[in-house]
């Protein structure tokens, strides 16, 4: 990673600002984070706090954390199953350093695992070397396949893991009233909801979302994912105690920089950009992970994959630093209890214990906002003890009247439908006695009723009839229960109405 890339994954600076900087060190010489505060195009702090946060390049073997003979067996691994034979090769596929690359084939060399081969032709650069295995050396990697077969990235050690776990904490983003609001725009949120999601999200600590079904209880969850805008570090692998873990997961763990901005930034001037960070970790949005009904307990423990011989760590551990939501809680194969006993130990103390088959354990801070989303009675899937545990519970209620229709005509306009009072109180007739208002309805009714229409060639309009056949799927007796059917003026389109 180089700081031009950082500064644009912080929202800090935009592609086209750094490639200004670029050309002013081209220009006049010094760093590159200098010539972005001559140009004003960021402050110190904000220098600072980016550099404070990122993981150091490691400039020596030693300062990997990461025992020597095991960066060597990775090195050997590649050149024999990927047949890697330069050190720009070897530095691009381990995320290390020149320097380091070339101590490790200087170790090799030694041992008589490796041999140079020369330079490619035409090339005289050093780093330009072919290198390749000798006899003893694709023993040395066969061995070294037989304790794993990790080929990626090194790893970063445990402590190093640790530490930045604790660096890049939830609670590091504060939110005020204002940005929580505009992260909810376009969504019908009571204020006495905000009242509670505000130092809920702000403590980042375990949050109960509880209430009626269909609710938004699983689009609120998931707006507050949207509202973190920090960049923060994700290992692709950790080292404990010789075991490999493999943590990046490109499913949940994305990007910070954009495809266009990376597109851009790749044709940028960014020879002259030497300020580069340890590339073991990779530059991430906070994650967030869903697990519904298909959770288990085993989801929360390290698998061990016996045919590549290393560690996958689970889903709450790829959480980390961002979001877990629990979603349908009570509804999983397992018992309640089990995951909350599980997690007791984490919650109440931000630390969590994992296991190695070795028997080995090891702890790992327990930070990130875990949000456990129920239509159950709270009281039916947890005791007193465990329920004082989670500091924030949030009971979201069936919609009011007046904010029925507020959400029902923002849907309708969006899908080009015109709601009108005769349409409006025949759905509230039909449902809010029996089934009672839930915010996920006047969406079920605007798509059936769009995908009706076209189906049949009618002009997409929201009438009477039409909201009542949509009614009909959402619940299969309300056809029976408003009797005949539909007469000819519900028929009509709104403009009638």
């Amino acid at each position: 990673m180089r700081l031009g890339e950082l500064l644009v994954g912080w929202k800090l600076a935009s592609p086209a600002e750094i490639d200004e900087g670029l050309r002013r060190q081209a220009a006049v010489g010094g760093r590159l984070g200098e010539n972005l505060l001559a140009l004003r195009i960021l402050t110190a702090e904000q220098l600072a706090a980016v550099i404070n946060a990122t993981p150091p390049i490691p400039s020596t073997v030693a300062e990997t954390g990461i025992l020597p003979r095991n960066l060597l067996n990775l090195l050997l691994k590649l050149m024999y199953i990927e047949s890697l034979s330069t050190i720009p090769e070897l530095a691009e596929r381990m995320k290390l350093p020149h320097m380091i690359i070339k101590a490790l084939l200087d170790d090799a060399i030694q041992q008589r695992y490796v041999q140079a081969m020369g330079t490619a032709p035409g090339d005289r650069a050093a780093r330009s070397i072919r290198y390749a295995l000798g006899d003893h050396g694709k023993v040395a990697a066969k061995d070294a396949l037989e304790q794993n077969l990790y080929l990626g990235p090194a790893p970063v050690s445990l402590a190093s893991y640790q530490e930045q776990i604790r660096r890049q904490r939830v609670s590091n983003e504060t939110l005020d009233e204002a940005t929580l609001r505009q992260g909810f725009s376009g969504l019908v949120v009571p204020d006495h909801y905000f009242e509670k999601l505000l130092p809920a999200i702000n403590a980042g600590r375990t949050v109960l979302l509880f209430g009626p079904p269909g609710n938004g209880k699983t689009t609120l969850a998931s707006r507050i994912a949207d509202l973190f805008r920090d960049m923060i570090y994700i290992p692709y692998a950790v080292d404990v105690g010789g075991q490999i873990i493999k943590v990046h997961d490109p499913a949940l763990h994305n990007p910070a920089i954009s495809e266009d901005d990376t597109a851009v930034l790749a044709t940028g001037p960014f020879l002259v950009d030497r300020e580069r960070f340890d590339e073991r970790w990779a530059g991430c949005r906070r994650p967030v992970a869903v697990a519904g009904g298909e959770l288990t307990m085993d989801m929360l423990d390290l698998k061990h994959n016996p045919e590549t011989r290393f560690y996958d760590a689970p889903l709450h551990i790829k959480a980390l630093n961002g979001m877990f939501l629990i979603d349908d809680f009570g509804r999983q194969k397992f018992h309640p209890s089990e995951l909350l006993n599980r997690w007791i130990v984490p919650m109440e103390n931000q630390v969590d214990y994992l296991k190695l088959n070795s028997g080995t354990s090891f702890a790992l801070p327990f930070d990130e906002l875990v949000i456990f989303s129920t239509n159950l009675n709270p009281t039916d899937l947890m005791d007193q003890a465990f329920l004082r545990r989670i500091p924030y519970k949030i009971k979201l209620f069936s919609p009011t009247r007046d904010e029925y229709w507020e959400i029902f005509e923002a849907i309708a306009n969006a899908y080009g439908l015109v709601l009108t009072e005769p349409v409006f109180d025949l759905v509230v007739d039909c449902l809010e006695k029996r089934f009672g208002l839930a915010y996920y309805q006047p969406k079920f009714i605007c798509q059936q009723v769009v995908e009706a229409c076209r189906s049949f060639g009618r002009p997409v309009v929201l009438t009477r009839k039409a909201a009542l056949a949509a009614l009909s799927n959402l619940y299969y007796d309300i056809e029976d229960e408003r009797g005949a059917e539909p007469t000819a003026e519900s028929e009509q389109p709104l403009a009638a109405e």
